[in-house]
């Protein structure tokens, strides 16, 4: 496994970070989801990812019962706050009563007395930007809180934080957890350049496109039992890739692929690790081995050929309209 620092920050992550958006405490048995976790471990994986939200709270308590027990300096543990966790309309957003109420809430579930890195799931556009940096500032002082960062920010977003920061005294966002892939590259014309020159590190999601990357999903055909594509949860964020048009030039980088001596899906993690504003790739798993074949694509490098090649390819059906950046203009 190899490690790269966190944005500018002196913090190191595993450039191959686990997630359990999706999988923990809902589509996967606790068990499996067990099984994951030290998979993960035992291939070199410290970092792992989790939010309030998912499962509706019960990820982070998944998580927190399979990392009983492991040094807690081995690891870095990231979690989220913005996307509601009860009924009311203060359990949303990121207003400074839902933040402390939710990092503390996020602490007992986890099992530990601090989280690595603490994101804004979302831009809140009914809570003043101050007083949700502010507060984030208080819990870093607090020892709650190492590091901040965001999620699914536009850069001017980002780039307004970073602004009161400076002219607070506030501590600084050292990253931003976008959706990114061969097919999503929405971060590439404005969020990646600000945060190169910022020091902003991206923690990217679903560098195999919610399993599409994989090449298991055929023009012309259902999808595969059991997949993404058939779960609830995930199936409004993968249906937007499962055009034939698509599809059927995914199944095109397969002897792309095969030439390097990669899979699929080792190819995609790769492939967004070629970025060097990227810090972390997430990988999700529902089975072990899925975690141990998508952690090989860590210390893979890609010549400028095959990222020629991957351009050509797939072009006409990448997303890179910065729009679809975007945050609920009220909280849900």
């Amino acid at each position: 496994m190899q490690f790269r620092h966190l944005g500018r920050s002196g913090l190191k992550v595993s450039e191959i970070s686990y997630g359990n958006w999706i999988t923990h405490g809902s589509q996967v048995e606790e068990d499996a989801a067990t099984a994951c976790v030290r998979a993960a471990l035992d291939e070199g994986i410290t970092t792992f990812d989790t939010a309030d939200v998912y499962a509706a709270t019960k990820a982070e308590e998944v998580l927190g019962r399979a990392l009983a027990g492991v040094r807690r300096e081995s690891l870095e543990i990231f979690t989220k706050v913005y996307w509601p966790t009860g009924a009311g309309p203060n359990d949303r957003g990121l207003s400074r009563k839902h933040i402390t109420e939710s990092i503390n809430g996020s602490l007992r579930r986890l099992g530990t007395d601090y989280v690595d890195l603490y994101q804004a799931h979302r831009y809140d556009h009914e809570t003043p930007l101050e007083e949700t940096l502010k507060t984030f500032d208080d819990l870093v002082r607090q020892g709650k809180v190492l590091y901040v960062g965001v999620s699914e920010w536009t850069a001017d977003q980002i780039a307004a934080a970073l602004k009161i920061a400076g002219e607070m005294g506030f501590d600084r966002l050292v990253s931003n957890q976008p959706q990114y892939s061969m097919l999503w590259r929405v971060i590439e014309a404005e969020v990646v350049p600000l945060c190169e020159k910022e020091g902003v590190g991206q923690i990217v999601w679903s560098p195999i496109a919610q399993g599409v990357l994989t090449g298991k999903y055929l023009p012309g055909h259902a999808p595969p039992a059991g997949s993404r594509a058939t779960d609830p949860t995930g199936s409004s964020f993968i249906g937007r890739m499962l055009g034939d048009d698509v599809l059927t030039r995914v199944q095109e980088l397969k002897p792309i692929a095969a030439d390097l001596g990669l899979s699929m899906a080792q190819l995609a993690v790769a492939w967004v690790l070629q970025n060097p504003n990227v810090s972390s790739a997430i990988i999700g798993a529902s089975r072990p081995e899925q975690v141990r074949e998508n952690v090989r694509a860590s210390g893979v490098r890609l010549d400028a050929e095959v990222l020629e090649k991957i351009d050509d390819l797939l072009g006409p059906v990448v997303e890179r309209d910065p729009a679809r950046t975007e945050s609920p203009a009220t909280r849900p």
